[in-house]
């Protein structure tokens, strides 16, 4: 279908059946173009101005003149998406401001710019006025579960809005039900990221009283199509008492027919996306576990069949109330697509599975800071450069859910929460809080905790660099949400209580000790507790671990006929770390602790949270978190 032969009589046809805000129909009356999508090839069309090869997402700004902010290539399995600058192609951490006077513990725009927000919003919606424009229904959240929601954005940046619609799927033009009323609206508005921000991210929120506004003044998709639309669901969630979960989760189907879903929640970088991948493997079929970072050494171990996975979420899972029936917490995934980090995929071979769906996938894909060049095959192990010789760390594929095999779409109970940490090396010479061990079992109330200081982590490659141990907020989704914190813990808690049946545990990405193991240890407690399915750990299998804010450590690991080191079970262990380093890093982590839940202890916060937390800061032991709310189950 020739998609230029669209009139706008027609397109104001569709529009008119939408119920929208007086000044977004403003906007629609007064802008020389608007395009409305018909289909996702019409979506990629857009993204390169028509049948171009290359394409230069470029605006007019006042006192700047002509700015490149974005090139699109298309390539024969994608469009390539680059920017010129090494500081758009991650998220910046503090981006989300809210403009409204609603209740919330984020900063204000009034704060933080020393003006009124509705100045800035109003020449927007001018700027807008003046533009071609490309206006999207989808639904956030799903389609059964989600909020009517609605995208303005220059027609320039059509990739945005292709990302956007593989996120979190779109409504076809002729597919639009009559009375479509959006309950969150999306404007996207690049130039002012320069004219008002000096050049940064800012994403602001709007909630107004029936209406959730979302100002993206940037075109990276990570602060607003992806995490500004999880904003709106977690303000949903305030609202009716719910939360959406930072969780990837994955069924697991054993060689033997056993079955497992794990929920594996935290920060950027803590290993999400990685739990739905294979376990990697060396050439000759081995699993290197590890290499020691001081002699040398490496570990591999033999696991001829691994699991089946069937992914469910990727980063955000709806945890909503009419899908709770029983004593495990239920999910559903609250994307369409998922945004994918690729920066451990440096080379060919690594993971054969998903670079095949990459290479020749049923659609063209979206790839973000991939060195793709136009006609040329894109892939996802040539990473973009933010300097010579140092890739960039956040390398994305935006891969809608339809295009993977063996995707689970219905709600799932979830067996197993695991949470992932980013752990620097750690040894008595230089000791940080790299002691987790491969796997550690919490007991809920400990979960909780975790749950509450949510480590963002070493090395992160997902935000703008940060310094030291910092905390990814409440939930490890705390940087999207726009409401208070004590809300959010009131919610996770009784969200705990109400879920009796799922167990907890806790995995390190990254490093054990003076060991680099990258992500095995959450695959290896994948593929181990897949096996294991129901069967209780006996008292001489585990053992409360040195620091009592790791729960129980495991005395023995065997997978396969395989045993993995103790000193990887339990960091004191090993020889480069033993007790003295082991408790200088736990020291580490108890003050983070302390310094980050001392927030909470407000008078909102539930009174079982408030005794958990002053557990913690009298340095309780694991006994007496057991006592508030259980043993690990």
């Amino acid at each position: 279908m020739d998609f230029s032969l669209i009139t706008n009589k027609e397109t104001m046809e569709i529009i008119s059946k939408m119920s929208l805000p007086e000044e977004v129909e403003e906007i629609l009356k007064k802008c020389p173009k608007i395009t409305i999508p018909e289909s996702r090839q019409h979506l990629l069309e857009i993204s390169v101005g028509g049948n171009n090869d290359f394409f230069e997402v470029f605006y007019d700004v006042p006192g700047k003149g002509k700015v490149l902010e974005a090139t699109v290539a298309r390539c024969k399995n994608g469009l390539a998406v680059n920017y010129p600058e090494p500081y758009m192609r991650r998220r910046e951490p503090d981006c989300l401001v809210v403009a409204d006077n609603g209740e919330t513990d984020k900063p204000r725009f009034m704060e933080r710019y020393k003006y009124d927000f509705e100045e800035l919003r109003q020449k927007t919606f001018e700027w807008l006025k003046d533009q071609n424009l490309i206006v999207m229904p989808f639904m956030a959240g799903g389609e059964e579960y989600g909020y009517p929601s609605l995208l303005l954005a220059p027609e320039n940046a059509g990739f945005f809005a292709t990302a956007l619609a593989d996120i979190q799927g779109f409504i076809p033009k002729k597919e639009i039900p009559e009375g479509f009323t959006p309950k969150a609206i999306v404007y996207s508005a690049p130039p002012f990221r320069h004219t008002h921000f000096n050049g940064k991210q800012v994403v602001v929120h709007n909630r107004l009283e029936n209406l959730y506004e979302l100002f993206s003044y940037n075109l990276y998709p990570g602060p607003s199509a992806k995490k500004g639309i999880y904003g709106v669901l977690l303000t949903m969630g305030e609202k009716e008492g719910w939360i959406t979960a930072h969780a990837s989760a994955v069924r697991i189907i054993t060689p033997y027919d056993n079955i497992l879903t794990i929920m594996h929640e935290g920060a950027s970088g803590g290993g999400k996306s990685e739990m739905l991948e294979q376990i990697h493997r060396e050439p000759d079929g081995s699993i290197k576990v590890g290499r020691n970072l001081v002699t040398g050494d490496e570990i591999y171990v033999e696991l001829k069949e691994a699991c089946e996975l069937q992914p469910v979420t990727d980063d955000m899972a709806l945890c909503h109330p009419k899908l709770q029936q029983g004593k495990k917490l239920v999910i559903k995934d609250a994307e369409k697509g998922w945004f994918i980090r690729v920066d451990h995929m440096n080379e060919y071979g690594t993971d054969p599975h998903f670079e095949k769906l990459c290479i020749y996938p049923k659609e063209p894909l979206i790839f973000l800071n991939i060195d793709g060049v136009p006609k040329s095959t894109c892939l996802i192990w040539e990473h973009i450069m933010d300097a010579p010789g140092k890739p960039c760390p956040n390398p994305r594929v935006v891969m809608p859910k339809r295009f993977m095999p063996n995707v689970v779409d219905e709600p799932v109970e979830v067996d197993v929460r695991s949470f992932g940490v980013r752990t620097p090396p750690s040894s008595k010479e230089k000791p940080s809080y790299g002691i987790i061990g491969m796997l550690h079992l919490l007991p809920p109330a400990l979960a909780w905790l975790w749950r509450l200081v949510a480590p963002r982590g070493h090395a992160n490659p997902s935000i703008v660099e940060t310094e030291g141990l910092q905390s990814e907020g409440v939930g490890s989704y705390w940087p999207f949400a726009t409401g208070k914190r004590v809300t959010h813990a009131n919610l996770l808690l009784q969200q705990i209580i109400n879920t009796p049946g799922t167990r907890y545990i806790l995995v390190p990405n990254q490093h054990i000790g003076v060991w680099k193991v990258g992500f095995m240890p959450e695959w290896i407690a994948r593929e181990y507790l897949a096996r294991r399915g129901s069967v209780r750990f006996r008292p001489d299998q585990i053992t409360p671990a040195r620091s009592s804010l790791l729960g129980y450590a495991l005395n023995t690991l065997k997978i396969n006929g395989s045993f993995i080191p103790r000193e990887l079970l339990q960091v004191n262990k090993q020889p480069e770390v033993g007790d003295e380093g082991y408790d200088k890093g736990a020291e580490m982590l108890n003050e983070f602790f302390k310094r980050e839940l001392k927030q909470f202890l407000v008078p909102e916060l539930d009174p079982l949270g408030r005794k958990i937390i002053e557990t913690c800061l009298e340095n309780g032991t694991l006994e007496d978190y057991i006592k508030l709310l259980g043993d690990y189950r």
